[in-house]
């Protein structure tokens, strides 16, 4: 061993006669023990050991490679952590940083305290020790790990957008702080045959013009790499830069944005139309712009002074009303409408009383208005309108709703209103208030002013005219009151909600199975030449023959008829029916987003960039997604940025 194992370039005089020339007689043991206690020796059995442990245990570079694979499988079971901890933050939308985070604080903030909680429990935490300058838990190691995550789930959603092959786009901006956010969602039909509305992600505006906002939708896209793929349609609000009404030399967005994608077809977003209905038969009747502005009013009285609020509670309780308070209106929100009208006409004993009781001049002028008849009978009214079209509103909002379902149910909703247009409803909503009216001790007029004769000379009239002193209280209520507010109703209702044109609009309805031109093949070739779909009519007489044989109640819309047809046997419906499924009702998703940010982008977090709100929102707002994903995914993300930060620097 010494033989093999001394250094060569050891001086010679240092070197005895075992190294070099060896021993011929019995003197060389005294050399023996003089070489047993030279440092030679002991170098060489040290290294001799050495060489035959790599035997059992490998050589030096295997063990290098052991130790740097145990500590990379560590090291990702502690990133687990770490990206958990963020994906639940980001999931409840909890603020991540502290004002201080140094060890002598007593609250270091969600992420930091979390870390500390998880340490407790986890005997993983408890043994494992990070290197101080790789702990993974300084804000900017927060700000790559919510990137990376938010990253995975928007590469998941594009992959199924591209595994689709076609999507539309849902558009809506809103103003949060000093900017204006444009909020991009898509819709799409997964691989599971099932109708998805995804969030892409928050823009901040530069500028107000259709160029500007064409622009910012377009460069999501190809950052996204879905500018080559089929857009199918595109929906947004009623304003008028959007719309393109008005514009700067091409038109608004949807007139610019389909120079681009020339199938997309523009589809206004028809809960913003159903509300559109309500503010257009406001306008046009003054009695019932009075009467929300009266609801805004008495709700803005008590909701401003707690004392006001407290005498109006201590009363309900008193008279047995129970729980229900006052409800804001709302200009975009249908539901309020309603919710207002109910809460007030329950608590109208309380709040007339508690008005009385309270005797301000303004109190004094809300029980004035709120004790006529007129009032009551408008809130009746209201109520019974509003309550025809409440299910319409909630459907509109539905992730799966597709466009003929909503014109079916739009043309029924405007049947029944229809129907209310007969003197025995007119008579039921009257009685309805003598009886609210007779508990609040509210007096009817049984006479309605006198009005002017109108000179008409030179007309046949149908109708009598002049001064009527004979009309009774509920009939001149309901020519001057409750007809006039149907009518308008009825009118907003059947001008709107087209969103397409005619031709466009019965290819979709032939892809509904309750539909009267299901399967028609004229019908549904519109849909095919306008999205270059080649149309086999072996197809649709193979389909027609295969669902007459199904149970109709087992086929209620369009999803359940595409989720039959098998790709190899219906190629070309399969397309059609897809895109049937993928245009957009309305831009509801936009909306939410933006209930989103707001929870986000707080008072308390107004100094956030731009990107890591854009993440976050991602986190917040597709939570299916994040609970969903793979964090080895998120963490070989991570791994990226870092390797990306390292070759820049």
């Amino acid at each position: 061993m010494c033989r093999l194992y001394s250094k060569p370039k050891q001086p010679r005089d240092q070197r005895d006669s075992l190294l070099t020339t060896g021993f011929t007689n019995w003197k060389a043991l005294e050399s023996f023990r003089e070489h047993e206690s030279s440092a030679i020796h002991k170098s060489s059995v040290i290294s001799w050991m050495s060489f035959k442990a790599t035997e059992v245990h490998g050589n030096v570079t295997e063990l290098l490679q052991a130790a740097n694979v145990s500590e990379i499988v560590q090291r990702r079971e502690y990133l687990h952590r770490v990206a958990a901890v963020t994906a639940f933050l980001g999931k409840q939308g909890i603020a991540f940083r502290g004002h201080k985070e140094g060890e002598e604080s007593d609250n270091k903030g969600n992420f930091m305290e979390c870390m500390q909680l998880l340490e407790e429990f986890d005997p993983f935490l408890q043994t494992y020790k990070p290197p101080s300058c790789v702990t993974y838990l300084s804000p900017s190691s927060q700000n790559e790990m919510i990137q990376s995550t938010s990253e995975v789930i928007t590469s998941v959603i594009v992959s199924e957008i591209k595994a689709a092959k076609m999507y539309s786009i849902m558009v809506d901006e809103a103003r949060d702080h000093h900017s204006e956010q444009l909020a991009l969602c898509v819709r799409y039909v997964n691989s599971q045959d099932m109708v998805k509305e995804r969030f892409l992600g928050f823009c901040k505006l530069k500028a107000f013009d259709a160029n500007t906002i064409t622009e910012t939708i377009e460069t999501q896209l190809v950052k996204h790499g879905l500018e080559h793929l089929t857009c199918v349609a595109q929906s947004y609000d009623g304003a008028s830069v959007m719309r393109g009404a008005v514009g700067e030399g091409r038109g608004g967005v949807q007139a610019r944005f389909k120079e681009k994608h020339p199938e997309a077809i523009y589809i206004h977003c028809y809960v913003h139309e159903l509300n559109l209905v309500l503010c257009h038969t406001c306008k046009a009747i003054p009695e019932a712009c009075d009467v929300f502005d009266m609801l805004e009013s008495v709700y803005s009285f008590f909701s401003t002074s707690l004392v006001f609020h407290d005498k109006l509670k201590a009363l309900k309780n008193q008279l047995g009303i129970g729980e229900g308070e006052l409800v804001q209106l709302s200009r975009t929100r249908w539901s309020c409408q309603i919710d207002s009208i109910n809460a007030i006409l329950k608590n109208l004993p309380a709040v007339i009383q508690t008005l009385q009781n309270i005797s301000t001049p303004l109190a004094i002028g809300l029980q004035s208005k709120l004790c006529r008849f007129a009032t009551v009978y408008m809130l009746v009214i209201f109520q019974k309108l509003f309550s025809v079209t409440e299910g319409l509103h909630k459907y509109l909002q539905r992730e799966s709703v597709d466009l003929a379902q909503a014109m079916q149910f739009k043309t029924a909703v405007h049947d029944a209103l229809k129907n209310c247009r007969c003197s025995e409803k007119a008579m039921e909503i009257f009685d309805k208030t003598k009886t609210i009216c007779s508990d609040l001790g509210i007096e009817e007029h049984t006479k309605g002013t006198q009005r002017k004769q109108k000179k008409i000379e030179g007309y046949v009239v149908e109708s009598p005219c002049g001064t009527r002193s004979d009309l009774s209280t509920g009939d001149l209520l309901r020519q001057r009151v409750f007809f006039p507010v149907l009518d308008r109703m009825l009118n907003e209702i059947e001008i709107r909600f087209s969103g397409a044109r005619a031709q466009f609009m019965t290819g979709i309805q032939a892809c509904h199975p309750s539909s009267e031109y299901f399967l028609n093949e004229e019908s549904l070739r519109h849909l095919a030449t306008h999205y270059r779909i080649s149309l086999q009519p072996e197809e649709v007489m193979v389909a027609k023959q295969f669902f007459s044989r199904k149970d109709k109640d087992a086929l209620p819309n369009i999803q359940s008829v595409f989720s039959l047809l098998h790709v190899d046997m219906f190629p070309s419906l399969k397309a059609i029916f897809q895109v049937a499924l993928t245009i957009p009702v309305s831009s509801c998703s936009c909306e939410r987003s933006f209930s989103a940010l707001r929870r986000l982008h707080t008072w308390l977090r107004s100094t956030m960039g731009q990107d890591r709100i854009n993440h976050l929102a991602v986190m917040s707002i597709e939570k299916e997604l994040l609970t969903s994903i793979d964090q080895g995914n998120i963490i070989n993300r991570f791994a990226e940025i870092k390797l990306l930060q390292c070759n820049m620097n």
